[in-house]
């Protein structure tokens, strides 16, 4: 789900910055104002970032030769709110973007719009829903289920209209080259047969997990048990923990073969048009688009073995989380 730079027309980056903008700025007032209220969601805002930053490291091999992957939305909406689960998805996007070219830069709003913006808050919206009706895990289930198909269909749908409204006056596509009907299948059977059900397994064993341990620390839990230092801080610990050993395991990402459907690098996608018989050469603004390069382009470390590399790309995108968490600890706690 992350598209790369050139596959959406400089009109669509421009539109979608622009919806997800208010979104991200609403929440950043929003999540001033949790961190008012109190300064222990500051940890917690570069613990989420991790989480999901490591969740979307998991390839996972899908229908049609491609792969997809988790994003978590749903299950930080659940843990800390939907305004700071789009600020933590947002930064985890920036930084794969910025930092190891997972997506591209003009391409920054569409993938903030789709996994930061339309996820957490349609996933929570659905949870939130279930829990006042007394289904709360069903809630979490199909919160994420849903949530994650939502931003695959988006994604579909900004790759599938690119052919109708960027083309050359012969109707050939200037920017992807499939239509919706393509578009949108295979997003969506990606995402509906096995995404979706990865999302929502991460999602209820998480959210069963801090139920367990410290249910008063869920977002808008209804819990009596007021918040606990002690329970607080031990709840962290086991989130260090269970980032260890996502990290440990992200080289299993690697395992899948393909590329998820959509981010293709332009001779991925020229040998894909060339074997279906569609076109001999690229979309005239796709080669003359932007060509960003990323210091750990595909999350590998020069001098390193391709595994090794995943996990480094994992640990400094973690040192920066954290680092973002503790300044933001510091500066809240010192107003308090």
């Amino acid at each position: 789900m992350h598209m790369p730079d050139n596959y959406l027309s400089p009109a669509t980056c421009g539109t979608m910055f622009a919806l997800a903008a208010p979104v991200v700025g609403l929440s950043i007032k929003k999540v001033k104002v949790q961190l008012n209220e109190k300064k222990e969601l500051a940890p917690m805002l570069g613990i989420t970032s991790s989480l999901s930053f490591l969740m979307m490291m998991f390839n996972v091999p899908v229908p049609g030769g491609t792969t997809a992957h988790a994003v978590g939305g749903t299950l930080l909406a659940i843990l800390v709110g939907p305004a700071a689960a789009c600020l933590s998805v947002t930064v985890a996007l920036i930084l794969q973007a910025f930092l190891f070219g997972d997506g591209g830069i003009l391409a920054l709003g569409a993938n903030i719009f789709n996994m930061a913006c339309v996820m957490p808050f349609s996933g929570y919206f659905i949870y939130n829903f279930l829990r006042k009706h007394g289904h709360p895990s069903l809630g979490a289930i199909s919160g994420s289920y849903i949530g994650i198909n939502l931003a695959a269909l988006f994604a579909g749908i900004e790759l599938g209209i690119q052919p109708l409204i960027a083309h050359t006056a012969n109707n050939q596509p200037l920017y992807n080259p499939y239509p919706l009907s393509v578009t949108v299948p295979a997003m969506m059977v990606a995402h509906l047969a096995v995404a979706g059900w990865i999302e929502a397994f991460f999602t209820y064993v998480v959210y069963r997990f801090v139920k367990q341990v410290a249910p008063q620390e869920l977002y808008g839990s209804s819990s009596v048990e007021v918040s606990n230092t002690k329970k607080t801080n031990k709840l962290k610990k086991y989130f260090y923990y269970f980032i260890i050993v996502l990290l440990i395991l992200t080289p299993l990402g690697l395992l899948a073969d393909g590329t998820a459907f959509g981010e293709w690098s332009n001779s991925e996608l020229l040998e894909n048009l060339k074997q279906q018989h569609l076109a001999n050469t690229l979309p005239k603004g796709m080669t003359h688009g932007l060509n960003y390069a990323s210091p750990f382009s595909d999350y590998t470390i020069p001098g390193t073995p391709v595994s090794l590399g995943y996990i480094l790309s994992g640990v400094s995108a973690i040192i920066i989380f954290i680092i973002i968490g503790k300044v933001l600890t510091t500066f809240y706690g010192r107003k308090k």
